[in-house]
């Protein structure tokens, strides 16, 4: 059973489901030759893909091309259905920064077959997660600056205001679908800049005055 905390308040969360947004970002839908969704594209990741700070990311080995997809992390603190935009944030408990580990080729050969790419993108390993902040403390989610480094290279820099569906509207849609519940976890999209990893590489994933994570890839 994954679990994940908020240390500024002392709670733990287990996690329940983790709902990803894809194609969320209009230079990272250009930077992959797709089309501009016209509803949020939605995947899901299992529990047990989350690793935390200092976990290894073990790249599987029926792939060859693993990219790294840093994004703002949401934990919902309250169970929720048919949730209005306007009152969307109040079920947010915090925010934090994850990468979406995705194996690339895995996921191209499959979505030109018409299959489903969940092992592209729900293997263990496949999502490290840093602790959360107290929602409070995130004045406004579409004002944060997403950074990645690869071996202390700065690979990835956007901001959340760059959404194309932003953090609220994420919440109420998703909860039109799903019921949200306490401990799920929301991925939000990922700005221009993802590439390839190997295994040596050391990614480091940061949300400015909110969270910062450390993984290296074996």
């Amino acid at each position: 059973m994954k679990t994940v905390s908020i240390p500024a308040t002392g709670n733990e969360y287990i996690i329940g489901k983790i709902l990803c947004i894809g194609r969320n970002y209009v230079d990272h839908i250009k930077e992959l030759g797709n089309e501009t969704p016209t509803v949020p594209v939605v995947f899901m990741k299992p529990a047990t893909s989350v690793i935390g700070d200092g976990d290894s990311v073990v790249i599987p080995a029926y792939s060859s091309e693993c990219h790294y997809e840093a994004e703002l992390a949401v934990l919902i603190g309250d169970d929720g259905k048919d949730i209005p935009e306007a009152e969307a944030l109040s079920y947010v408990a915090g925010y934090g920064v994850a990468i979406d580990m995705t194996l690339r080729d895995v996921q191209d050969t499959l979505k030109k077959k018409g299959m489903p790419w969940d092992i592209a993108k729900g293997f263990d390993t496949s999502c490290p997660l840093s602790d959360f902040v107290p929602a409070a403390q995130v004045a406004d989610p579409q004002n944060l600056t997403i950074r990645l480094k690869l071996n202390g290279e700065e690979r990835q820099h956007g901001s959340t205001s760059l959404m194309i569906t932003p953090v609220a509207r994420i919440i109420s849609y998703l909860s039109t679908i799903f019921t949200l519940e306490e401990g799920d976890i929301i991925l939000t999209g990922t700005p221009a800049g993802v590439g390839q990893v190997v295994a040596g590489d050391r990614m480091e994933a940061l949300i400015d005055g909110v969270a910062a994570i450390s993984i290296p890839v074996s």
